[in-house]
């Protein structure tokens, strides 16, 4: 599996958008439908004032998006880091690094916005190589998918942490003294159970995960956003803004309140570039 995604992923960029365009568009949004249901009451419900026109076409355009997505991670396993440089371009990037390095770690929420995955190359980008990166990820199901995307993702020099055991590396890189920055895709549906946090977003209540929001209060780390932009298909501007320089002087729960905000906003400005499929909302507000 892996040897065919590598000799698929050296094949050039323009290639790899015709499967896009030609074979994974309309299969997923013609023939199998890939949650379309979902897709269009979330968009409805997000953008109450659009036509069923406008929906439709914002769908169409998410569709197209993911079909980028999905080929542009499998380009990705091969592309040279010169070529990363290109297509991913972060701005404000020495804030964070030198947060890391004051601080002895940092915290980047994140959201599935643009190519999600591509932002993994941070790792490359610090000016001081003892600066690491972590990010969080959940478990998938399937092994052999989920070898496959640890894989992809450690090649560009990031290491990985499931979910459960991000406190037991946080304490691991803080007793041996590395500067980490962790990066957590916070926008994903918490179970019932770690529904703490609850707020409206998109014109819905909406529960949040809070790991972020404890940790940098725990460890004291400085919390930051990407807000990430396409300037045209199969690149990505990277803004790295701060949510909290003292996360301790925060009340309970206002990190994920802050980011919850600046994800809207992030949203509102391309919405085709979020991840719509995710049943976000399956859970309700408890009376």
């Amino acid at each position: 599996m892996r040897s065919f995604i590598k000799i698929l992923s050296r094949l050039p960029l323009p290639v790899h958008y015709a499967f896009a365009d030609g074979l994974i568009f309309p299969l997923a949004y013609y023939l199998l439908r890939y949650r379309r249901d979902v897709v269009t009451k979330n968009l409805t419900n997000a953008f109450p004032d659009k036509s069923q026109a406008e929906i439709k076409a914002l769908s169409k355009a998410f569709y197209h998006h993911l079909a980028d997505t999905i080929v542009e991670i499998i380009y990705g396993y091969t592309i040279s880091d010169e070529e990363m440089r290109e297509r991913v371009v972060y701005h404000n990037i020495e804030a964070l690094e030198k947060a890391a390095l004051e601080k002895g770690g940092a915290i980047v929420m994140l959201g599935h916005m643009g190519n999600w995955e591509w932002v993994s190359d941070i790792a490359k980008r610090y000016s001081d190589p003892s600066v690491r990166e972590i990010c969080v990820y959940r478990q998938l199901k399937n092994k052999t998918m989920d070898a496959l995307m640890l894989d992809i993702r450690e090649q560009r020099g990031t290491a990985m942490a499931e979910m459960k055991q991000i406190l037991r590396a946080m304490i691991k890189q803080r007793a041996q003294k590395v500067p980490t920055t962790y990066g957590m895709l916070s926008d994903q549906k918490p179970s019932p159970v770690n529904s703490h946090f609850w707020t409206t977003f998109l014109h819905q209540d909406t529960a949040f995960l809070s790991g972020s929001d404890t940790l940098a209060r725990k460890f004291d780390y400085p919390v930051f956003y990407f807000y990430i932009t396409s300037p045209k298909r199969g690149y990505y501007d990277v803004d790295i803004r701060p949510i909290a320089e003292n996360p301790i002087f925060e009340s309970e729960w206002g990190i994920v309140q802050k980011y919850a905000i600046l994800l809207e906003e992030n949203i509102f400005a391309q919405p085709h570039l979020w991840l719509w499929s995710h049943n976000r909302w399956k859970h309700k507000r408890p009376q």
